[in-house]
């Protein structure tokens, strides 16, 4: 059981709790995104391991703190927040930004030569060697929403409130800020393996911006493609649930 300071910390929601579990799993949102995205995973999970979701400053419950505008610096906080639950199996699953969190959090426990995850799934994310050429960070704030609404996963309400619209410009900013900014040596790899899952039609992370996360790890490398665009995990959530579950079963 992980200390009262791991269960208190801010960077995790655990909508789920099963502490009799065999394993653990981590969910990373997009930008944008927040934990409550998982919630549905982590109920269809919770009879299969103890589920928690990243939470990132600057949302929700957490709206109060300044956003974070690195995947380093966010990789480095959640690492240090992590190590008390690893206690047991752990699985990362990133998603678009969350993948490049992930990867940096594995990177940081391998780094310490702490026993870390045993492996990651790597959701609608370009690879850490593929080139980051976008520059929607810069976009005005009309633009910025515009972006996410074409990207889909984000409650369409949000975006038309001009209210709401103002409280999550500034985490979203920051968001793609990070993995826009993100670079990562080319030979950059971790020791877990590596699923790379892929919507087809995803324009922002397509098959061949995901293929080369296999050059990323030394534990072996599987990619999945299902149907759908960015937010395809949404749409096709049995089939990502069933390889999931798998996975978790062993």
């Amino acid at each position: 059981m992980p200390s009262s300071a791991a269960v208190d910390s801010p960077w995790f929601r655990r909508f789920r709790p099963a502490d009799s579990a065999p394993a653990r799993i981590v969910f990373f949102p997009h930008a944008g995104g927040a934990a409550s995205f998982f919630v549905d995973y982590a109920t269809a999970l919770s009879p299969y391991a103890d589920v928690l979701a990243v939470q990132y400053p600057g949302r929700q419950n957490r709206f109060v703190e300044p956003a974070v505008d690195s995947v380093e610096e966010l990789a480095e906080q959640v690492y240090r927040e992590l190590r008390p639950w690893a206690d047991r199996p752990l699985t990362l699953f990133g998603h678009s930004l969350g993948s490049a969190v992930c990867f940096e959090v594995a990177r940081r426990f391998a780094r310490d030569g702490v026993a870390g995850p045993e492996h990651l799934f790597v959701s609608a994310g370009r690879a850490p060697s593929r080139p980051r050429d976008t520059e929607v960070h810069l976009l005005s704030d009309d633009g910025l929403i515009a972006e996410i609404g074409r990207l889909g996963g984000t409650d369409e309400r949000l975006l038309a409130d001009p209210e709401l619209r103002a409280l999550i410009l500034p985490a979203l900013r920051a968001d793609y800020t990070a993995i826009e900014t993100y670079r990562c040596a080319p030979d950059a790899t971790v020791p877990q393996p590596i699923t790379a899952l892929v919507g087809d039609s995803d324009d922002r992370a397509t098959v061949d911006d995901a293929s080369p996360w296999a050059g990323h790890t030394t534990g072996g490398f599987d990619l999945r493609v299902f149907r759908g665009g960015h937010f395809y995990l949404t749409e096709q959530a049995p089939a990502v649930l069933e390889l999931l579950t798998a996975h978790l079963r062993g």
